[in-house]
């Protein structure tokens, strides 16, 4: 399934947010996600299932101001 991770083309296995996201190496980091625009908080993505195509924008919280 291709996917678009902060506008990079991916190409994983068909399943769920929380999938992907430990497949980019997101899965033990603590960050924000939206999908196609749409937040999703951490406790619904497991239950969010991706489609091909779906946009994905990760955000990682920094040190420093």
């Amino acid at each position: 399934m291709r996917i678009f991770v902060n506008g990079d083309q991916h190409e994983i296995e068909p399943g769920t947010l929380a999938l992907a996201l430990t497949t980019l190496g997101y899965g033990c980091k603590k960050v924000a996600t939206a999908v196609n625009g749409r937040f999703v908080p951490a406790p619904a993505r497991p239950a969010t299932e991706l489609s091909d195509g779906d946009k994905i924008e990760v955000v990682a919280p920094m040190q420093g101001g």
